[in-house]
């Protein structure tokens, strides 16, 4: 039987290989995450970019579903007027496309319970993501609010409008990105990104799209 140090040198060789069998390969080295605050300004301005190229076009009012310009069907669902309580602005309702995960730029905010204040130690992870958007020719980006299932429908709608409407709030006022580049909706627990683990961290996120 080999022994503790042996064994150690033997799985560090195997993981080394492992590393390199995915390098040559092409394949990710790890699997695609919820949390875009960690990728660097090219690898974000990529994915808005590829969402650009798609053509995304809202669906009219009422609809629920919503076509590329190149006739792709994707999934959309038209959400609800802005929460009656609170200080979000009110906004026609608007179609949400569900993008593919890869495609997806997602940044997983922390607020604190029930509330959508943005906090100060989670402004940071903005701070890549502000420099991109003020310098991509990009004219206009929705601003989306998901939460996890826990919860009823109800509320969790109001609380994702209301924490997408001060995640625009804060790229306005001290990002200094104009306010008719931006576009704020909640679609509260509908868009899981973890279906598997419907109350999972990674469901409780913002996610920025490219329109156009």
């Amino acid at each position: 039987m080999l022994d503790g140090p042996i064994m150690m040198n033997i799985l560090r060789k195997l993981a080394v290989s492992l590393a390199a069998i995915a390098a040559l390969s092409g394949l990710p080295a790890t699997a695609q995450t919820s949390d875009a605050s960690g990728m660097s300004a090219e690898e974000l301005e990529q994915l808005f970019l590829t969402q650009k190229t798609r053509g995304l076009v809202l669906a009219p009012t009422g609809t629920e579903a919503a076509t590329t310009e190149d006739g792709t069907s994707v999934t959309a669902e038209t959400t609800p007027d802005a929460p009656a309580t609170g200080e979000a602005e009110v906004l026609p309702a608007a179609s949400y496309v569900e993008l593919d995960k890869s495609e997806q730029v997602n940044i997983q905010i922390s607020f604190d319970f029930d509330s959508a204040a943005l906090r100060e130690d989670q402004k940071p992870k903005l701070a890549t993501l502000c420099n991109v958007m003020q310098k991509i020719d990009i004219q206009l980006f929705r601003i989306v609010g998901h939460t996890d299932a826990s919860g009823s429908a109800e509320y969790n709608q109001k609380l994702s409008q209301l924490r997408a409407e001060e995640v625009k709030r804060y790229m306005t006022t001290e990002c200094g990105i104009a306010s008719d580049r931006l576009e704020a909706v909640g679609v509260g627990k509908d868009f899981l990104f973890n279906k598997e683990d419907p109350r999972s961290d990674e469901n409780r996120r913002v996610e920025f799209q490219a329109l156009s």
